[in-house]
This record gives structure tokens, C-alpha cells and sequence, in this order.
């Protein structure tokens, strides 16, 4: 039955932009839009072109970087930006040349993949969602801001916003789970942490919102692959995040590499200039990923120039690497396929990044060599980079209370992930010095030092294979033993023997995650699986220390292992984060932002699914026939989304609300009590689904709308508060109005979207 909807917003009007990043009077307007209309009155086709063109850069040697190719490129205003230089000095070289030698002297924009820190690298995002700490979160992009714009940096190609329900696809790692609710808090709180409130001030940077659209969706798992969905899903599950970020005033969006409706997204009209400009309102500009123009042609769509032309028709203003605007937009021009005023409006957009961000006003103002000595890796970026490492840790398992271990005896450390530097950080640490962080073994000796022993054997490879090995330890990260996997077993039961407990650092390497790192197989590799077996069988308590990039299949160990801790990839801090929590320093508190399936055969998996006509019956594990579930797995994931345990434990109870009547304008309190039933303080997320029992369309069996962070002492009770409106019922309907619709509502309380109280209300 289709419902009357309230509180309809067009679509425009849902996607007003809240904070744009503008000058702040009309005056301030005024003066920017006068400055540049009179530069680009003075700009040549080839200099406005130049503006348009992003290539990488060179590897410069300082003092040559004129003899450079990019050096004379820029020289020749070819350049509007380039990316992934590193260092003020180098970075200033090349700025003079942009204002000192070119006809101009319009400056550079100096771009980097800063994903998740610079030299103080924090927890890959996928870990830093799990943390849950929307401030920390924010803070590591002010941090992460503050290091890249003192060495140079004044644009990040973050944050990454891609809604993912498959972790086969390893840029998952790079997002922040599931959740499309989560996932735009997440994404609000990068810009604001990346760009300040002022984005001109020196230690801001612009962020580079990515990858616009639906990239997280690519079939099969398989990174660049086709996505195909209807608006209806994309508008209320893949696009909050994206439009969170505009909302937030992101300087600039970076389109995708996937199709959208059988178009590349880079050319892809109605996404860049229907959506992101005329219904969110965006007022900056698009840049593409590498070489997408190009790649066009590869789709099996047009040729380069034709491929051009579309792109920057449909809304693309920057060209990354294709060479495609600024070798064959002069020709097209001339052709009579593109206008003058076309070209123009995308010059202008570049023209206002770099005004926003000071850059015309003084363009060294982010190549300060001081900055760069005392503002990078600093004693208080690494606190709280280890202090969120702490926080995103998830504990999935405590058998017995196995965890904490006591700092005496002899403890063992035993797997491939043990004494590896460079991997620690995690993929997409683009500017991180790996060899300023600890393994987790030295960490490990730190925390121990003088109070007990550490033993330290390998245990086993990667994998079996070395070519599989190669491929997820690329970038220098090479870890591989020469050794036989027998040696290593044997080096590992010495140690076990040895010791009176086992701590396997097992799982994933830093690049089997990451972009180009699809896996199509997400247990334990090969040869670490015959190393956790025989682990096991000594005996010997064994505490699981898993890394990873990406959910990970371990459904064997959940039967086997007492103790598993989900580590991911900490950051530069990771070790000292581990010790923490291992040693019982500091209690784990993070909950998972993906869902964590039994087996690849039931992904995608995720919590906030549509009902079937035919859902199989609650709480019965046996296969039902001709209803919809598995002969040979659950339909639930192992761990399921907002999972976690804690070295404390919680009871919720007396939960409330305070009308189970909601009017348009109203609103419903709804209360629960925490209590910290153990011996311990610890911190929970509190967190509030909602389900929209009939709608016009189908809707999900539950959303977060919610969710709340609480620290108690042992035996501390708090009453948690939220406040529901119509804003959390409102949802993109049939037509894509954005709508609260009258009828009945579930509001669900609990620690996670599995254990759950539930009490109605209605919407009038």
C-alpha cells in the first residue's frame, strides 16, 4: 500500500550544500571572481588548457627541476597541478618555476594520496571507522593536514567514501565499511579535519572527495569492474557519503573509474552536472582518477578526443594523466565539437581552487622548510595516532578472558607478521618513512622489557607460493624467508615449546589489500593456516593477532582459536597500540563497519538488507525449504556489522521511549541504561537502528541512525539519550523524493545490528 509522504523535499532542496567553501562575503566574491576574469582575459587556448592538465611527477633532483620534464612543462604553462612529490624543497623548486618562469606565474596545485596520514600514518580507514570516534577520526585529517601542507602538500586525494559490501575488493580497505549513516558522519568529519574553517590558512589542505560514484559496488569484487544498480539504491545506500562531503564543503571530487548506467562515471553527465553540481549544489571542481579519459577508449566507448570532449561536456574539469584535454581539446575547439565557454567554466573552477587556498596570494606559503622539520611525526601526532590505533582494534573472541596477557613468563611470537617494518602501516602510505616504525616484535620488547620474556620465531611465508607472496608484498615490501616451510614449522614448535603462551601474528600482508588487490579467497593463506594448526596442537594457549585490510573469512577460527584480536593495520603506532591492548593497558573497544561473512559464497553480506517475500524463520538454524536461505551456511555473517567485544562486559537495560507517537514536526526521546558489569572500565558504542515496518517501496530491515560512545567504571550505570525526529525516517522514495512517509516504526537499541531490543512508534 503506497503511504501519503510528509515532510517532501525536492531534490535540490535535499541536497542544498551546507557549507560551501566560498569567500565568506559577497564582497570577498566579488574581489575573487574580478581577479580571476581579468587573469583569464589574459590567458592563452594553450595556458587555459594548461590549467586543465594534472600529470604525475617526475622524480625532481633538487636544482634541476627546471631540466625536468615536468619542470619545463610547467614552465611552458602547460601544468595546472601535479601529485606524489614529496618535500618543501623540492615542492618550492617547482612552484618558482610555475610563478617565476612561466608567462603568468599562475601557481601550481601540489597534490598526494595522504589517505590516512602522512608521516604519522594512523589506522588504514576501514580500521579508523571501526573506531567509532567521530572527533579522532576528524582529528587524525587536522593532524594529517597539518604535516602534508608543512611538507609541501596543499590538496589530498581524500577522503575515500565508497560505500563496499564485498570484501573481495581490496579498496575496501580504503572506506569506511557498510553503512551508508556511518559512512557520511565519516566523511563530514575528513573535510572538516582536512580543510578548517579556513581554507587559505597554512596548515589546511583541500580535500579530494573519492571516487564519485559507486565505486565500492564493482561486480565480482573486482577492482575497475562494471556497477549496475537502480537510482533507488543509489540514492539511499552509495550517494549519502558522497553528498555528506559536498554538504561539508569538499573543495573537489575525483570521479570514478566504473561505468554508472553504461557510461564511464568521467564522462557520465547526469552524475557530475545533474547530480553532484544542479542537485547538491557543488561548487568546485572534478578531477579524474589516473588516466580515466583515456581508459574511455578501452570501455569500448569513443576514441580519446571524442572521449575528451564528453568528459568535460558532462562536468570533468581536470584531466589526471590521460593527456586527453590538453592534446586534443585545441583541435576539438576548432572543430566546433567543444565552445570557448565550456573550456572557461572549467579553467575558472581550477582558478578558484587555487585562490581559495591562498596560493595566488602567496604560493610559497606551503613550502616552508622549518614547518617541515618541527611540524612532522611529532611526539603528539604519534599519542594520538596509537591512542585511535588502540580504539579500532576489534576483539572478536576471549575465551576464558585468554586476554589480557600478563607481562611474565615467556611469551611467544610466531608468524610472518611478526617482524615485518614495512608492512605495519598499511596500504595507501604513500609518505610514510617505514623505517622510523616498529614491528610489532619490537614493540612487543618495549612493552615487556624487564617484567618477562619475548621469543620470536617466523613460523611460516605468506603463502606457499611465491608469486602469490610477490603480489601482495609489492612497493619494496618483500618479506619472504628462503627457508622450507618445514624449517620454519620446526624454528616455530621450538619457540612454542618454550613458551607459556602463543601470540600468532598472522593474515594479510600490507598490499593484499589496496587498490589492484582483489582476493577471490579471504581465509588464512595456505601455509599460515598449517602454521596456526600446529599451534594449536601443542597445546599452548594461542591468541589470534590478525591482520588485515579487509573482513577475512574465519570461520575456522572462531571454533578453534580461544582468542582472536582483528588488528588490521594500526599505522605507524601499530605496535605500541598492539602491546597495549595485549597487555591489557588500555581495553579494546572498536566495532566492526563491515560485516564479517562465514564463507565468499555469501557475499555481498551486510546488515541492512531488504526483507524477501519468503525470509527464513527466526531463530531455527536448519535449512528451511522454499524460503530464502543456504542448504550449506547461514544467511547471517559470522560477525556482524557493530560487533565487538571488551575486556569488561555490558547489560543493557530499561529501555524507554518517551511517546510512541511521532507528529511532522515532533520528535521521540528514546533511553536505555549501560551498566559496566565487570572488573574493568571500558568504553561501548551505544547504537540506535530504525525500521520502517511498510513503505511505498521496500525498505530495510534496519538502518543506524544513531550511536552514541560511553566510558564506564566497573560497575558505573549511564543512561544513554537519542533523540529521533522525521529527519532519521527520511529516505529517497519511488520518484526520488526525499521523504518521510506516516505509518509504523521499529526503534532498536543494542551493541550491535544483531542483539537488539526493539520497541514501535508511528509516524502521524
Amino acid at each position: 500500500m503506497k503511504r501519503t509522504g510528509i515532510l517532501t523535499a525536492t531534490l535540490i532542496l535535499a541536497g542544498a550544500s551546507l557549507q560551501a567553501i566560498v569567500p565568506a562575503t559577497p564582497s570577498e566574491k566579488a574581489k575573487m571572481d574580478k581577479f580571476i576574469s581579468e587573469l583569464m582575459a589574459k590567458m592563452t587556448l594553450e595556458e587555459k588548457l594548461g590549467q586543465l592538465n594534472l600529470p604525475p611527477s617526475d622524480d625532481i633532483v633538487t636544482g634541476q627541476t627546471i631540466n625536468s620534464n615536468i619542470g619545463a612543462a610547467v614552465a611552458r604553462g602547460e601544468v595546472g597541478g601535479t601529485f606524489n612529490i614529496k618535500g618543501a624543497q623540492k615542492i618550492h623548486e617547482l612552484q618558482k618555476v610555475a610563478v617565476e618562469k612561466s608567462r603568468l606565474g599562475i601557481p601550481l596545485l601540489i597534490g598526494m594520496d595522504v589517505i590516512h596520514g602522512y608521516e604519522t600514518v594512523f589506522p588504514i580507514p576501514l580500521a579508523l571507522s571501526c573506531t567509532w570516534d567521530i572527533a579522532g577520526i576528524e582529528n587524525s585529517a587536522r593532524i594529517a593536514a597539518n604535516e602534508m601542507s608543512a611538507g609541501g602538500i596543499c590538496w589530498t586525494f581524500s577522503p575515500m567514501v565508497d560505500i563496499s559490501r564485498d570484501p573481495r575488493w581490496g579498496r575496501m580497505s580504503e572506506g569506511s565499511g557498510e553503512d551508508p549513516y556511518l559512512g557520511s558522519v565519516i566523511a563530514e568529519a575528513m573535510v572538516r579535519g582536512y580543510q578548517g574553517k579556513d581554507l587559505s590558512a597554512k596548515d589546511n589542505v583541500m580535500a579530494c572527495t573519492k571516487h564519485f560514484a559507486l565505486y565500492g559496488a564493482s561486480e565480482a569484487g573486482r577492482d575497475y569492474n562494471t556497477v549496475d544498480m537502480s537510482r533507488y539504491r543509489m540514492y539511499n545506500e552509495y550517494f549519502p557519503p558522497y553528498k555528506a562531503a559536498v554538504d561539508a564543503g569538499t573543495g573537489s571530487v575525483m570521479s570514478s573509474f566504473n561505468l554508472v548506467d553504461g557510461i564511464p562515471a568521467t564522462e557520465n553527465k547526469w552524475l557530475l552536472s545533474d547530480v553532484l553540481r544542479d542537485q547538491w549544489n557543488f561548487g568546485g571542481f572534478v578531477v579524474t582518477d589516473y588516466g580515466s579519459i583515456g581508459e574511455i577508449v578501452v570501455h569500448g566507448l569513443e576514441s580519446l578526443p571524442e572521449a575528451s570532449v564528453r568528459s568535460l561536456k558532462a562536468g570533468t574539469d581536470m584531466d589526471m594523466c590521460a593527456f586527453g584535454f590538453i592534446g586534443t581539446l585545441k583541435k576539438s575547439l576548432e572543430e566546433g565539437k567543444i565552445t570557448m565557454a565550456e573550456i572557461d567554466t572549467a579553467v575558472r573552477r581550477i582558478l578558484e581552487a587555487k585562490y581559495k587556498l591562498g596560493l595566488f596570494e602567496n604560493p610559497y606559503k606551503y613550502n616552508d622548510v622549518k614547518r617541515e622539520k618541527k611540524d612532522i611525526y611529532t611526539p603528539e601526532h604519534r599519542a594520538e595516532a596509537r591512542r585511535l590505533a588502540t580504539e579500532s582494534f576489534v576483539l572478536l573472541k576471549n575465551e576464558n578472558n585468554l586476554l589480557p596477557i600478563e607481562k611474565k613468563g615467556k611469551i611467544a611470537l610466531i608468524g610472518p607478521m611478526g617482524d615485518s617494518r614495512k608492512n605495519m602501516a598499511g596500504t595507501w602510505s604513500v609518505a610514510a618513512v617505514h623505517d622510523n616504525y616498529k614491528s610489532l616484535k619490537e614493540g612487543l620488547e618495549d612493552a615487556l622489557k624487564g617484567k618477562a620474556e619475548l621469543l620470536y620465531a617466523k613460523g611460516s611465508n605468506l603463502y606457499a607460493d611465491p608469486k602469490l607472496e610477490a603480489a601482495c608484498t609489492v612497493f619494496g615490501h618483500d618479506m619472504r624467508d628462503p627457508r622450507s616451510e618445514e624449517e620454519l614449522l620446526a624454528e616455530a614448535l621450538k619457540v612454542a615449546d618454550e613458551a607459556d603462551v602463543i601470540l600468532a601474528a598472522i593474515g594479510e600482508a600490507s598490499e593484499s589489500a589496496g587498490e589492484s588487490s582483489s582476493r577471490t579467497e579471504l581465509t588464512l593463506p595456505d601455509t599460515q593456516q598449517r602454521l596456526l594448526e600446529t599451534l594449536l596442537a601443542t597445546g599452548k594457549p594461542v591468541v589470534m593477532i590478525n591482520f588485515s585490510g579487509r573482513p577475512t573469512v574465519l570461520t575456522w577460527e572462531a571454533e578453534h582459536v580461544p582468542a582472536i584480536l582483528n588488528v588490521w593495520f594500526g599505522g605507524s603506532e601499530a605496535a605500541d597500540a598492539i602491546a597495549d591492548v595485549v597487555f591489557g593497558d588500555v581495553s579494546p573497544s572498536g566495532k566492526l563497519t563491515a560485516s564479517m561473512p562465514y564463507n565468499v559464497g555469501q557475499i555481498p553480506v551486510y546488515y541492512n538488507h531488504f526483507n524477501t517475500g519468503r525470509p527464513k524463520i527466526e531463530n531455527n538454524p536448519d535449512f528451511q525449504k522454499y524460503r530464502s536461505n543456504y542448504i550449506d551456511a547461514p544467511n547471517e555473517p559470522l560477525y556482524p556489522f557493530g560487533y565487538g567485544l571488551s575486556y569488561t562486559t555490558f547489560d543493557y537495560n530499561g529501555f524507554t521511549l518517551d511517546s510512541n507517537e511521532m507528529t511532522a514536526d515532533g520528535k521521540i526521546k528514546a533511553s536505555i541504561n549501560v551498566t559496566n558489569t565487570g572488573n574493568r572500565e571500558g568504553r561501548e558504542i551505544v547504537q540506535l537502528y530504525i525500521r520502517d515496518i511498510q513503505g511505498s517501496v521496500a525498505r530495510p530491515i534496519k538502518e543506524l541512525k544513531h550511536f552514541e560512545s560511553v566510558t564506564l567504571a566497573p560497575g558505573e550505570t549511564k543512561t544513554i539519550e537519542f533523540t529521533v525526529t522525521p529527519d532519521d525516517l527520511k529516505f529517497y522514495n519511488y520518484d526520488l523524493d526525499f521523504v518521510a512517509e506516516p505509518g509504523e516504526f521499529q526503534i532498536m537499541v543494542g551493541p550491535d545490528s544483531r542483539n537488539l531490543q526493539s520497541l514501535p512508534f508511528t509516524l502521524k
